[in-house]
């Protein structure tokens, strides 16, 4: 019985590493006759797992969902990436999965090897979450959307805009987008017959939903593209365009997703759209890139950023002042 629950175990671990298994290649593996792969088959199913089979030369096991969640044997790595990952659930932006994360964190480490369970008490006594800083989400809102988006079904909702006023929408969902730990949802606005940008957190939903729908090409086939031009036209009270002397890749390294969208210009050049607050914020995060760049718009932004330029010329040393901790 021993040497029978070890093989069910050993064949639950096999059969998801591959999109189908064949009977001779199982028994090869299991060290075992294809006879038994077939009772051990059955005996999966009897115990809740969904195993498919398919006949012929091309045909073989797979495992598909069933009533039963199958073992998960991970290694080392898989392991460490599973308690990392809980962890920053924890620490994120959706509400109501901390609790779940946290116990899902206790039953890993109850079952890991001394050696994994040393690593992931390091990991836990390392690692420090900043607040997240921006508005939970309900996950159940993120399931119903992303489910509707999946569905190709019309939502109606309950919203409220940034000035506390509030509308009724009636919208086709196309996507949800991350965006500096806020939640967005790019939808058809059927009403106002236009492309609209949601914060998740703002929204409510409403029963019934829509009726079934034809996804629309998404302006610039970018929905990320396309939400971060939104939500920057809303946020960004001096908006900008710059041509930055660089590669795209080079210059998405050195700025956060939501601080605007690039658009590659040639091979040693990029289009960024981007905004500020004020100009002179707006100036000192171009300058931070460091990259030469060109104004495209606006005009007085050459201006702000001379100043910057001429203040950071004559932010030297008086000859007759050391340096900070300098000896005197």
């Amino acid at each position: 019985m021993l040497d029978t629950s070890i093989r069910l175990l050993r064949l639950l671990a096999l059969l998801p590493t591959r999109p189908s298994w064949s009977g001779p290649e199982l028994a090869e593996r299991l060290g075992v006759t294809t006879r038994t792969v077939r009772n051990d088959v059955e005996r999966l199913r009897l115990l809740g797992y969904e195993v498919r089979s398919s006949p012929g030369v091309a045909g073989g096991y797979r495992l598909g969902s069933g009533t039963a969640l199958p073992p998960l044997l991970l290694d080392d790595e898989e392991a460490t990436v599973v308690a990392v990952a809980l962890r920053a659930a924890a620490a994120g932006s959706v509400s109501g999965v901390e609790d779940v994360a946290g116990r899902t964190l206790v039953k890993l480490d109850t079952v890991l090897p001394a050696r994994l369970r040393a690593r992931a008490d390091a990991l836990r006594d390392a690692v420090t979450s900043a607040p997240a800083g921006g508005p939970v989400v309900d996950p159940r809102v993120l399931a119903d959307v992303a489910a509707a988006i999946s569905a190709r079904t019309g939502l109606r909702l309950g919203y409220r805009a940034h000035d506390g006023t509030t509308s009724s929408r009636s919208v086709e969902p196309y996507r949800l987008v991350l965006v500096e730990r806020r939640w967005y949802l790019l939808a058809f606005d059927l009403d106002r017959d236009d492309w609209r940008t949601f914060r998740v957190d703002r929204l409510r939903l409403r029963t019934p939903g829509g009726r079934r729908f034809v996804p629309r090409p998404v302006p610039g086939g970018d929905a990320v593209a396309h939400v971060v031009r939104g939500v920057g036209s809303e946020a960004w009270a001096h908006p900008a365009r710059v041509r930055l002397h660089a590669p795209a890749g080079v210059v998405a390294e050195r700025m956060s997703p939501g601080a605007g969208v690039l658009v590659d210009d040639g091979p040693h050049a990029c289009v960024l759209e981007t905004g500020g607050t004020s100009l002179a914020r707006l100036a000192g995060f171009l300058l931070g890139l460091d990259v030469d760049l060109t104004v495209l718009d606006p005009p007085e932004l050459v201006d702000t950023l001379a100043r910057a330029g001429e203040r950071a010329a004559r932010a030297r040393l008086a000859p007759d002042e050391p340096a900070q901790g300098a000896e005197r």
